[in-house]
C-alpha cells in the first residue's frame, strides 16, 4: 500500500471530488467564480457526518456548553468594537502591467538575491508591481431599500462575534456556571485577494467554533485541556497525526486579541498550513463590546462579585477539515492484481456506509432479494446505496474509490441461507452474515 506523491495528491483529488460528486467548482456553467465551491451529493454527506460528529464531540456529550446559530447579518457596530472594520486587512500589491492583485505574504522570494525581500515583478507576467496597501477582506453590503452609509452592513467574517454578543442572553436564560461554552456552526466569508489551493482558501466558507468562559486566573490550564481534546478530535475523524503540527505563534505575530495562540498545522498537498487555531482572547470581546453597546456583559455567581470572564477559542475551519480528511484518507494499492484508488475514510464519517448489491441485475429474485436487504438496512442507518451497475468487481472498485466501508451482495446462496456476503473496502475480505445479524454487525463496525 502506498500513499500519492504530494505535488501529484492535489489534483488527484480534484479529479475524484468532481467525478465522483464530491465537490464542483461554483458557477461551473458560467466559467465559475473564484473561491467558490459547491458540495454534491457525497460531499455534502461527508460534511455534514463531519460537522454532525464534530457537534457530538464537542457540545451535545457536554453539561457546559450551549449551542446557538446566530445571524450572519449583523449590526455594523459588531464589528466596530470588534476591531474588524479598523484592523481586518491584508498588505495587497497590483501589477501595473496586467492588474492582477496578490497578497504580499504570497508573493515569491527575490531568487537571485539572498534577501528576505518579496520580488517586485508579477509572477503571472512579470510587470512591475506597486505599491503595498491595505485591503479590508470583508464583504460590503446594504440593509433595506437604500443604498447609503445608514444601511452599510457586512457578511460576517468569522462565526465569534455571534457568540459574544449572546453572552448576556445565555446568562439571562440559563444561568450557567463558570466555565461554560457557547458554539455555533455556520458560515463566513472573506474577500480573499487570491483564493487558492482548493478547500483550503475559499470566499465562502463554514466554521465550527465555540468560546469557552473561565476565570482569568484558570485560563491556562483550560487552554492545555482543549489543546489536548482538539487532537483528540483529530483522531476520530480519522485525520493522520503525523501530519499535524503543533505551533506556538510568536508574541509579535498574535491577533489584537489574543495573548496566546497555538495552531495546529497539516500537511497538505501544497504544503504545511494552518488547519486549526486554539487561542486565548483574554477578556477583550466582552469588554469592548459592553463599552460600544453599553450594556453589562458580566458574570456573577451567587451574588458576588461581577467579573469579565476571559476566553478560550478552539476554532475548525470545516471545509479545510473535509481536505485533510480527503488527503489523509486517499491510498491507492494493489488487489486482486489491480490497481486501485480508495478512500480509507473512518466508517462513521463516510457518505455510503453500505452499499447493497444483487449479484446478477437480469435475475429478479436476486433484485427482489437484495431490495429487502436494501429496505431493511435503511431503516437503522443512515447512508445506505443501492448498486447494480455494472459488474461486480466495477462496483467494488466504484465504492471503494468514493470509501464505503461495506459492500454487501446478494447471491444465489442469499436464496436458501438467508444470508449475505459482506466485504470489508480496506481489506477485500468477506463473510458470510446472516440477514438477521447483518443490521448489528455493521452498527458495530461503523463505531470503530
Amino acid at each position: 500500500m502506498s500513499r500519492e506523491p504530494q505535488e501529484n495528491l492535489i489534483e488527484k483529488l480534484v479529479s475524484l471530488c468532481k467525478r465522483r460528486g464530491f465537490i464542483y467548482p461554483g458557477s461551473e456553467i458560467y466559467g465559475g467564480l473564484a473561491g467558490t465551491w459547491d458540495y454534491g451529493p457525497l460531499g455534502i454527506e461527508l460534511k455534514n457526518n463531519i460537522r454532525d460528529v464534530w457537534w457530538r464531540f464537542f457540545v451535545r456529550s457536554r453539561c457546559d456548553m450551549y449551542g446557538i446559530d446566530s445571524a450572519i447579518l449583523m449590526n455594523p457596530k459588531v464589528w466596530e468594537a470588534s476591531g474588524h472594520v479598523g484592523g481586518f486587512s491584508d498588505p495587497m500589491v497590483e501589477c501595473k502591467k496586467c492588474k492582477r492583485r496578490f497578497r504580499t505574504d504570497q508573493l515569491p522570494e527575490m531568487s537571485d538575491l539572498k534577501s528576505e525581500k518579496r520580488s517586485d515583478l508579477c509572477p503571472e507576467c512579470g510587470g512591475k508591481l506597486g505599491e503595498a496597501r491595505q485591503f479590508n477582506m470583508m464583504f460590503k453590503t446594504h440593509v433595506g431599500p437604500v443604498e447609503d452609509a445608514t444601511s452599510s452592513s457586512y457578511l460576517r467574517p468569522e462565526t465569534a462575534q455571534g457568540m459574544f454578543v449572546n453572552f448576556k442572553n445565555i446568562i439571562d436564560s440559563f444561568h450557567p456556571k463558570l466555565p461554560f461554552g457557547i458554539a455555533q456552526i455556520g458560515k463566513a466569508f472573506r474577500n480573499e485577494i487570491a483564493p487558492r489551493d482548493f478547500l483550503f482558501r475559499a470566499r465562502e466558507f463554514e466554521i465550527m467554533e465555540f468560546e469557552y468562559f473561565v476565570r482569568k486566573e484558570e485560563w491556562e490550564r483550560h487552554f492545555d485541556y482543549w489543546q489536548s481534546e482538539m487532537m483528540r478530535w483529530i483522531d476520530t475523524i480519522g485525520i493522520a497525526r503525523k501530519n499535524v503540527h503543533e505551533v506556538k505563534v510568536p508574541e509579535g505575530e498574535l491577533a489584537h486579541y489574543s495573548k496566546r495562540t497555538t495552531d495546529l498545522y497539516f500537511d497538505f498537498p501544497f504544503g504545511q498550513k494552518e488547519l486549526y487555531g486554539l487561542a486565548y482572547r483574554t477578556d477583550f470581546d466582552l469588554k469592548n463590546h459592553s463599552i460600544i453597546s453599553r450594556q453589562k456583559l458580566e458574570y456573577s455567581e451567587d451574588g458576588g462579585e461581577p467579573i469579565t470572564p476571559h476566553v478560550i477559542e478552539p476554532t475548525f475551519g470545516l471545509d479545510r477539515t473535509v481536505l485533510a480528511v480527503l488527503t489523509s484518507a486517499y491510498t491507492e494499492d494493489e488487489m486482486g492484481g489491480e490497481k486501485r484508488v480508495f478512500l480509507k475514510l473512518k466508517p462513521s464519517i463516510a457518505p455510503v456506509k453500505a452499499a447493497v448489491f444483487p449479484l446478477l441485475k437480469n435475475k429478479p429474485e436476486l433484485v427482489k432479494k437484495a431490495n429487502e436487504v436494501f429496505d431493511l438496512l435503511r431503516a437503522e442507518i443512515d447512508g445506505v446505496a443501492f448498486d447494480d451497475n455494472g459488474n461486480i468487481g466495477k462496483r467494488y472498485r466504484r465504492q471503494d474509490e468514493i470509501g464505503t466501508p461495506f459492500c454487501i451482495t446478494i447471491d444465489f446462496d442469499s436464496l436458501k441461507q438467508n444470508d449475505v456476503t459482506v466485504r470489508a473496502r480496506d481489506t477485500g475480505k468477506q463473510e458470510r452474515v446472516t440477514i438477521t445479524e447483518l443490521t448489528d454487525y455493521i452498527e458495530k463496525r461503523l463505531s470503530l
